[in-house]
């Protein structure tokens, strides 16, 4: 005679909620840079077709969930971190030497160390033709000019060209000014 209580040895389907949070940590692990976008993409491919907890188990397994706490530590320290940076420019920047913008002409003001240039700036981190400023539009360009330690605008590199206006803090190489006018 056979039983009725037969039971079957599968393992039981993943739950709508164990994938959602397999989806999440996932999510979370490429917006912190932990994953790159394809092996975060193959990933949820393989999230989403999991039959068994232990396949989303090895999906997430090197990615460790940050708690409660730890992330308020965290990011405690980014928003120090962030202010004294701040600190330190504005800091700096009341003590940088003035770069009085000149009267708007039809030639670019050409920069560097070149004693043709029209502000020549007698630095070893300076190149020999370094930037130009010119007036372009009712606006202040500044264009770097392949210099070797580059050009920056309020810390940011200038790739080609960028938008500059009287108080930003302007760099050739090391040599740093607050821009002014007359």
């Amino acid at each position: 005679m056979t039983s009725s209580y037969e039971f079957h040895t599968y393992p039981g389907r993943v739950s709508d909620a164990e994938r959602d949070r397999a989806l999440e940590v996932l999510r979370e692990g490429a917006a912190l840079g932990k994953l790159s976008h394809d092996t975060f993409v193959r990933r949820m491919e393989l999230a989403l077709a999991a039959r068994r907890s232990e396949e989303l188990a090895v999906l997430t397994a090197d990615l460790t969930v940050e708690g409660r706490w730890s992330r308020r530590f965290f990011g405690a320290v980014e928003a120090v971190s962030g202010f004294t940076v701040r600190l330190r420019r504005a800091w700096q920047a009341e003590r940088l030497p003035k770069l009085l913008l000149p009267t708007p002409s039809p030639y670019p003001l050409r920069i560097g160390r070149d004693p043709a240039n029209g502000l020549r700036l007698s630095h070893d981190t300076v190149s020999r033709v370094h930037a130009e400023l010119s007036r372009q539009g009712g606006m202040w360009v500044l264009r770097d000019l392949g210099s070797t330690n580059g050009t920056s605008v309020n810390g940011r590199r200038v790739v080609g060209a960028a938008v500059v206006r009287e108080g930003d803090q302007v760099s050739f190489g090391r040599m740093a000014f607050r821009l002014a006018v007359t």
